[in-house]
């Protein structure tokens, strides 16, 4: 008796581990225009950055977060708390100005402005610096430990963790009088908390620039997961012509390639060896690629060398690919900026017409009332007055709500630094026939400025008596 054959039909499954170990991105130096660009957009924020916590303003730091205090100093401007929105606006504005940038040129952000980038180049130069150039590190890194390699890898984190201090200490300087943060760090007596924040900030600073690169944009980075819905067939990307450059293939100095049936394209894979995210732009465009134009700059060398035309990769759109012509105004990027520009204005409006002085008022907890000597009802409040000019200024404080109302205050003109609080008791007091067998009444006192009427501060409250029997 036969048996009938047998045939496995399992469909074969293609296992991807996950978690395969980073094969580290080891760069190439090159020149080009984007470079010097990114140079010098990099200079101006550094400057902007390291440079602008060290401006004094009057008897204070011009940029100064002081949170014990709750008061955030901006140059001229003080703000309390309560403004807090405005920071909430102002990141909506950097939100959509995020959203026009990328509509219009892709994620040029990422490539010369996002500070992950910005660092992650720096780190790469001390690379460059300590450990010589791509080959070299390359057979480093492939080399036992030897006397020259531990020598050129301690130079290398120490530039990194120099670099990583220094960043650390000026963001916390931030939010720290940053000549008290100096002297405290160099006479050991640096306040627990400050401490702490220095340390979080400098390892952050060290791993992600450091170690981590463009895992960080990759990875973490939730801009690379969302661009593709903002990009269109008109944004200005970083492009491969493939008309233009396939077939690639290797060949001498100045062939003409139309006579070795080739493109442009030599197949040196500069390109891929400048890329900072080990990406080839040649396979089209790719979530990791961050815009920094490395490869345009890198491919434009090797274009020049070989005599051919500049802009095999360049900046350019998907329908100035295909021959087609690009839409630069067009209803989404219209859209976008229309909305950036009014809430610029709105801002620019909401904070121009933002009261100088603000009010503060409290009910003393330790009685809800008391009776004076003269029989009146009296109720004890703690006044807050707060200055936001940047000049002493003299204030004067009402209270409405009632008639019968009266105010005690030895000296109802109350003088405030610039930029200080004053903090006071103040007693309200009505005649109990007054009262009329009202126990909890509405009142609201007003802080007007001596010398402008149209600077006052409200607070509402409540003026408690006794229920008559």
């Amino acid at each position: 008796m036969s048996k009938i054959p047998l045939e496995d039909v399992t469909p074969k499954v293609e296992t991807i581990d996950l978690y395969a170990k980073r094969d580290k991105i080891q760069t190439r130096s090159y020149k080009g225009l984007f470079k010097n660009i990114r140079l010098i957009g990099v200079g101006f924020l550094f400057l902007m950055y390291f440079g602008t916590v060290w401006l004094p303003w009057g008897d204070r730091q011009a940029v100064l977060w002081d949170l014990p205090a709750r008061q955030f100093h901006i140059f001229g401007a003080t703000f309390q708390p309560e403004d807090f929105f405005l920071l909430s606006f102002l990141l909506i504005i950097c939100a959509f100005g995020l959203f026009f940038i990328t509509v219009f040129a892709g994620r040029v952000w990422c490539g010369y402005t996002c500070p992950q980038t910005v660092w992650t180049w720096i780190f790469m130069w001390a690379e460059r610096v300590t450990e010589g150039e791509r080959n070299a590190r390359i057979r480093l890194n492939k080399e036992p430990m030897s006397a020259n390699k531990l020598m050129r890898k301690a130079a290398k984190h120490s530039i990194w963790l120099a670099v990583s201090l220094i960043t650390a200490i000026t963001f916390v300087g931030y939010f720290t009088p940053i000549r008290g943060l100096f002297a405290d760090i160099f006479t050991l007596q640096i306040a627990g908390w400050a401490l702490f924040w220095v340390f979080f900030f400098t390892a952050a600073t060290y791993i992600n620039a450091g170690w981590m690169r463009e895992q960080v944009c990759i990875y973490m980075c939730p801009y690379a997961r969302f661009q593709s819905v903002m990009f269109d067939a008109d944004t200005l990307i970083v492009s491969y012509d493939a008309k233009r450059g396939e077939p690639r293939g290797s060949r001498k100095k100045g062939v003409d390639p139309a006579e070795v049936g080739k493109g442009d394209c030599i197949d040196c894979n500069v390109c891929v060896q400048v890329c900072p995210t080990g990406i080839d732009i040649r396979n089209g465009l790719q979530y990791e690629c961050i815009g920094c134009a490395a490869c345009v700059d890198a491919c434009d060398e090797i274009m020049d060398k070989m005599e051919y035309p500049r802009g095999l990769i360049r900046y350019t759109t998907e329908h100035a690919l295909e021959g087609k012509s690009t839409h630069w105004l067009r209803p989404r990027l219209i859209g976008y900026g229309a909305a950036l520009v009014a809430m610029i204005c709105l801002f620019i409006i909401t904070v121009g017409n933002l009261s100088q002085v603000s009010l503060d008022i409290e009910r003393d907890r330790n009685v809800l009332y008391r009776e004076t000597s003269a029989g009146a009802i009296e109720n004890v409040y703690i006044v807050k007055i707060f200055n936001k000019a940047q000049t002493e200024r003299s204030y004067r404080v009402e209270v409405q709500g009632h008639p019968g109302l009266q105010l005690e205050l030895p000296d109802n003109r109350l003088t405030v630094a610039p930029s200080r609080k004053l903090e006071l008791p103040l007693n309200v007091q009505m005649d109990p026939v007054e009262l009329a067998g009202a126990t909890n009444i509405p009142i609201t006192f007003t802080v007007t400025a001596t010398d402008d009427e149209d600077v006052q501060a409200e607070a509402e409250s409540r003026f408690m008596a006794p229920q008559v029997r």
